[in-house]
């Protein structure tokens, strides 16, 4: 006798969003409040209006609205069968990550008084927890249900804020762009899932699983919009100024040697000289990956060229060579290659954070050394070191301390149903499928008792 294993999401998913919604409710009217930025009753009688925190951030919060809908989205849909899919999965995990954000973060960095105060700078901030969940989620593209998704974006949440937290506030690195609380983490955060999810019966591919000519177009278009829109995500976080100015230079000049290392790299590696879209798709973007961690550092523009042909490199010979063997030998499945895009440039980055600031001088800094590297600041005037060492406060740090702080900071398919959109969405066009139960509208696979 045999067990029919069940596709639908009518009940499960429903459940999942309307009980999640329902608790986050709850949560908002007994702890949410406004910030005072966005508080009309703590606004001073003769507030400029032009002062307001929004018109700062409001134009980079835009931007990285379009990179984490439109541009991940669109880079996600490189499946010849699963585009439909991937995008709006895109849009439903970024969502939901970016809501759970809010109320992880809120309780974790802007609680006091009783409330979470609540303003456009956190969701801002609640965004780069679901850039990390989507990151992630592309290890396992198309292996997985809406439903899984999601359980996996609420339990990395609170490990990423974590991460974040023992990165940035316990060892106080510097990681503007996060090359290693977002990019590293995000990365081996998803392949612990896929390893988690490991199938046999894919590791060497599945027919769906390839791109046709449109749907690599479609992933191209994603690419030029994360493009244009990144040194707005770098430069989202540093300090207004040259070091918000650095950010933006240094990561165009990254993005920009990576684009052409990544065409003239793509072709020297095929026998015919013709470009892999996979590269271009990828590498061109692993510069902006690993500026992060040095983005508003003074590491010179020629730093920046190098980081940025250096990171297109390792992309690439990493689609041609580590993806295969995390396969094949080690039973990792990284089905949109984020080890090769967001790993390898991520840690390129960080050992690049470490370089920057042992072999940079203070004196290239002039009087912003402290606001680009707060722990390094002399303790105030009335404290000794002595007494803040003894209190646990990390200040006056040298630059060989600053580098070892920077270092310490990282409903299932089955496999005859992975990477089609008709599994979970009403597509217009017929599409192969196995058994559809007429009555029930549901994909339905007989499974033996023995598995």
């Amino acid at each position: 006798m045999s067990k029919v294993f069940s596709t639908s999401l009518r009940c499960r998913l429903p459940v999942l969003l309307f009980f999640f919604q329902g608790a986050l409710l709850v949560l908002f009217v007994l702890f949410v409040t406004y910030d005072e930025h966005t508080d009309a009753a703590s606004q001073p009688p003769d507030a400029d209006p032009s002062t307001n925190q929004l018109y700062t951030i409001f134009s980079l919060f835009q931007d990285i609205q379009l990179m984490l809908l439109v541009g991940l989205g669109l880079l996600l849909a490189f499946m010849k069968g699963y585009g439909i899919s991937a995008i709006a999965y895109n849009f439903l995990t970024a969502n939901f990550a970016t809501q759970w954000g809010l109320i992880v973060q809120g309780f974790v960095h802007y609680y006091r008084q009783g409330k979470v105060h609540l303003g456009l700078y956190n969701v801002l901030t609640a965004e780069f927890a679901a850039i990390t969940v989507v990151i992630s989620v592309g290890t396992v593209l198309g292996r997985t249900s809406s439903l899984q998704l999601l359980l996996m974006a609420l339990c990395e949440v609170p490990l990423y804020v974590a991460c974040e937290w023992l990165t940035m506030s316990h060892f106080r690195a510097v990681d503007v762009g996060g090359a290693i609380t977002l990019h590293i983490f995000a990365c081996y955060f998803g392949l612990g899932v896929s390893f988690a999810l490991y199938r046999p019966g894919l590791r060497r591919g599945h027919p769906k699983e390839s791109p046709s000519h449109l749907s690599d177009l479609l992933s191209l278009v994603g690419t030029m919009i994360l493009w244009v829109f990144w040194p707005s995500f770098i430069a989202s976080l540093v300090q207004e100024g040259d070091a918000q100015h650095r950010a933006v230079l240094h990561t165009w000049i990254t993005l920009s040697a990576s684009a052409l290392t990544s065409f003239a790299t793509s072709s020297l590696l095929e026998k015919k000289g013709k470009l892999t879209m996979s590269h271009l798709q990828n590498a061109t973007l692993a510069g902006g990956v690993a500026i992060g961690a040095v983005a508003d550092m003074a590491i010179t523009p020629a730093g920046a060229f190098a980081l940025g042909i250096l990171s297109s490199l390792a992309c690439i010979l990493g689609f041609k060579y580590v993806t295969p063997f995390l396969a094949t030998k080690l039973h990792l499945l990284d089905q949109c290659g984020i080890h090769n895009l967001h790993g390898l440039p991520g840690l390129i980055g960080a050992v690049g954070g470490i370089a920057a600031i042992l072999l940079i001088p203070d004196e290239n800094y002039g009087l912003h050394l402290y606001q680009v590297f707060p722990p390094r600041a002399p303790p105030p005037d009335n404290i000794t070191m002595a007494e803040a060492t003894s209190a646990g406060q990390e200040l006056g740090r040298t630059a060989s301390q600053q580098a070892l702080y920077q270092a310490a900071g990282l409903a299932q398919p089955p496999d005859e149903l992975c990477f089609d959109d008709s599994l979970y969405f009403k597509i217009q066009e017929p599409t192969e499928a196995l058994h559809v139960d007429q009555s029930s509208e549901d994909l339905q696979l007989p499974l033996k008792d023995n598995v």
